[in-house]
């Protein structure tokens, strides 16, 4: 079994449903007292807050990759940033380690694929709904059609990830507008919705909608196990 190198942190809520998923699968394939070989570096997400909001993106690259070759030097095979927004700097965190990196728009873009869908809205905070590191890779290398909210929209999902996605914060207030934001994101063709930010599936339930919703959290997971195991190759 491959060694997982989890860059988490960024939140905690979300890297401990990586960690917790990890072993559900592990010990489901393995049986026994199986469970994953992997290691975590948790990092101060208030350090790379403030960073995405400055626009300081240097910074947080630096923080990045100095987190990545620590997951190399702990014996990692590959990395998994536990992130949707953070993978605007994967690239920067693959050449510092040396390592594989498992790219969370692959590990999705698989399971629409598999489910025959091509055109699906992203939700996300305003930099992976805006801009073009996520979805362009999920369109040029996957073919798959992208729609954003609108600008209004974009501000709502936006200030939930960042300040109503919490137990003590989220309400049927933001439950709503997540319901009336997807709704929208239908009316323009979208034949599933990919919840681009790995805090948005603590909350958002797919039993809740009729509306495929893709959880970038789970699918990156289950995508680790799967190169843990042999099961799938990374390609970068």
């Amino acid at each position: 079994m491959k060694t997982i190198g989890l860059l988490g942190g960024m939140t905690w809520e979300s890297s401990l449903e990586y960690y917790r998923i990890l072993n559900e699968i592990i010990t489901e394939k393995l049986g026994g007292f199986h469970s994953a070989k992997c290691v975590l570096i948790s990092l101060d997400f208030h350090e790379i807050e403030i960073s995405q909001h400055q626009r300081r993106w240097d910074n947080a690259a630096e923080i990045m990759a100095d987190a990545g070759r620590r997951l190399k030097d702990a014996g990692a095979d590959f990395v998994v940033i536990c992130t949707n927004l953070m993978h605007k700097l994967a690239e920067d965190v693959r050449q510092a380690t040396g390592l594989p990196l498992l790219h969370i728009a692959d590990a999705t873009a698989a399971q629409i694929k598999a489910c025959g869908l091509k055109k699906v809205g992203l939700l996300g905070s305003l930099f992976t709904m805006e801009e073009d590191f996520y979805k362009k890779r999920l369109v040029d290398k996957h073919g798959l059609q992208i729609i954003i909210p609108n600008k209004r929209d974009r501000m709502t999902i936006h200030e939930a990830v960042y300040y109503e996605l919490k137990p003590s914060t989220f309400s049927q207030k933001t439950m709503r507008n997540f319901r009336d934001v997807i709704s929208r994101l239908e009316e323009k063709g979208a034949e599933g919705v990919i919840l681009g930010c790995t805090e948005i599936p603590l909350f958002i339930k797919q039993k809740d909608f009729d509306l495929p919703l893709f959880d970038t959290t789970t699918l990156h997971a289950q995508a680790a196990a799967a190169v843990a195991l042999g099961e799938l190759e990374i390609d970068d």
